[in-house]
């Protein structure tokens, strides 16, 4: 089956609310979704890494996409985050994405154990081949411990069918680069990372899937829109924004916890990290309000 999912824009991998306890927060969640929706962004990705999947159940995941899918009503796309270790595992959580309604599965390369090329190769095309939804494939070397080359991701565009997208979070512009001109023509090519906004959309990409978009998506459309409008010197001044705001709290510090400090302090309730994860230290937090209030966010 060939899929039509429009996949172009900024779409937020967005924060998953929990209590002082762990729990969900489900009305934390859906505040949360609204002002997203409010600032104009293309679509919400559930159950990625800044949603803490790692640290979900399955039934949580479920869960979570069935509270997003129902507040954003048809409004914008919803992805979910699928990847998981095994290829069995990452099959079963496609499906479950697709019987709750999701528009595409954002699946991460396999971790842990490190793949070879023809495995993973061979990862995606059973996937591709086992659930009836498109898919967006996510490289993101800081977690796994690699990058899956242009080449592979090439291949996996040309001989498999229901790949739309990739998600590239390696922060290189050359790999960037080298994916847009082996498969931009043929799938969306988006960033993974805040300071490649700009560049992924000069080079060829259309958007980008950020973590900070969670505090700061007026920016990060706003990056988009003004390049689509041809003014690069309103683009650019916005992606140095988001470039020292990515720094402070994607780079510099726990990136969860940074991103929900910033989304509380600016009066939108992310809740607390799920253990093993901790918020911030009082001195990382001061930093962290330092530069809120530098951007004028606070």
């Amino acid at each position: 089956m060939v899929f039509s999912v429009e996949l172009e824009g900024i779409f937020v991998p967005n924060l998953t609310p929990f209590d002082r306890h762990g729990e969900i927060d489900g009305g934390a969640l859906r505040d949360l979704v609204d002002y997203l929706m409010g600032a104009g962004v293309s679509g919400l990705v559930v159950n990625a890494s800044t949603g803490e999947a790692p640290l979900l159940s399955r039934e949580e995941k479920r869960t979570l996409l069935g509270i997003v899918l129902d507040r954003v009503n048809d409004s914008v796309k919803v992805a979910a985050g699928t990847g998981a270790i095994g290829t069995r595992e990452t099959i079963e959580l496609t499906r479950d994405a697709a019987d709750c309604g999701a528009d595409a599965a954002l699946v991460v390369t396999p971790f842990f154990f490190k793949p070879s090329d023809e495995e993973l190769f061979q990862h995606f095309a059973s996937l591709l081949a086992s659930v009836d939804m498109p898919v967006i494939l996510y490289n993101v070397p800081k977690f796994t411990g690699y990058s899956i080359s242009p080449g592979v991701i090439e291949r996996i565009a040309s001989e498999c069918g229901n790949l739309i997208g990739v998600k590239d979070s390696s922060g290189d512009p050359g790999n960037m680069a080298e994916i847009i001109r082996q498969v931009g023509d043929g799938i969306s090519v988006l960033s993974g990372s805040a300071d490649m906004i700009l560049p992924t959309l000069a080079l060829g990409g259309r958007g980008a899937i950020v973590a900070v978009a969670n505090v700061i998506p007026e920016t990060c459309v706003g990056i988009y829109n003004a390049y689509r409008k041809g003014d690069l010197g309103e683009a650019g001044r916005l992606q140095l924004k988001a470039s020292f705001v990515n720094r402070v709290l994607v780079r510099e510090h726990s990136q969860i916890a940074a991103l929900k400090a910033a989304s509380n302090l600016m009066g939108r309730s992310a809740g607390f990290p799920r253990r093993p994860l901790r918020p911030l230290s009082p001195e990382d937090e001061g930093e962290v309000v330092e530069a809120l209030k530098q951007m004028k966010l606070l």
